[in-house]
């Protein structure tokens, strides 16, 4: 049975704990034995980190400790996986570009903040991690990003004429890096399709 860690927090706009808990009944429906903690004194937990297959955060702005955040980066560069949604992974520790790297993008704004309708539209229809899923409507908050490069794009949106990465993977030393733009509150990730693609999305990512 494989192992997974949600540590949930941050800024209450995103729900963090109503998510954390959606997540931690897709694992456990994929048989994962999941830990949900509250505090990122768990990454300091050396024994729980080095059981790890993924760790999926939702942990929204806020401020991260060296203490925690060094063994967050050193286990993901070790193998075990990540994935995670919206603010709660792509918009957290502000300050810590070390973070933001791992991640492979930071965001920078919601132009029309939550209630915009736009379309995220699959990048390859034959990809096991958006096969059947197809291009969808959401009305939500529309992230615009800074990103890595580096990232494997499997989904986007557009913002006139500029084409923005809503789902991305990439590695992370060993690890694999698993992140969806979409999720801004629990509705929008128990929407069918934000739900398929966090699921595959952490069977894609976990060791």
């Amino acid at each position: 049975m494989k192992k997974a860690l949600i540590v949930w927090g941050g800024w209450d706009g995103h729900q963090p704990e109503e998510v954390a808990a959606i997540f931690e009944k897709t694992l456990r429906q994929e048989n994962f034995d999941v830990t949900v903690s509250n505090t990122l004194d768990a990454y300091s937990d050396k024994e729980l980190m080095a059981q790890l297959d993924l760790i999926v955060p939702v942990w929204t702005m806020g401020s991260i400790e060296q203490s925690q955040l060094r063994p967050l980066l050193d286990t993901v560069h070790a193998g075990c996986g990540i994935a995670g949604c919206h603010g709660g992974m792509g918009d957290s520790f502000r300050n810590e570009v070390d973070y933001q790297f791992m991640v492979g993008g930071q965001w920078v704004a919601h132009p029309g903040n939550d209630g915009v309708l736009y379309e995220v539209n699959m990048t390859d229809a034959e990809d096991p991690l958006t096969k059947g899923i197809g291009d969808f409507e959401v009305r939500s908050e529309q992230y615009y990003m800074h990103v890595d490069p580096a990232i494997q794009v499997h989904a986007t949106t557009l913002f006139g004429e500029v084409k923005m990465p809503v789902v991305w993977t990439k590695t992370w030393g060993q690890g694999r890096v698993y992140y969806n733009t979409l999720g801004h509150q629990a509705n929008i990730v128990e929407m069918p399709q934000t739900l398929e693609l966090m699921r595959r999305g952490f069977l894609w990512a976990a060791r």
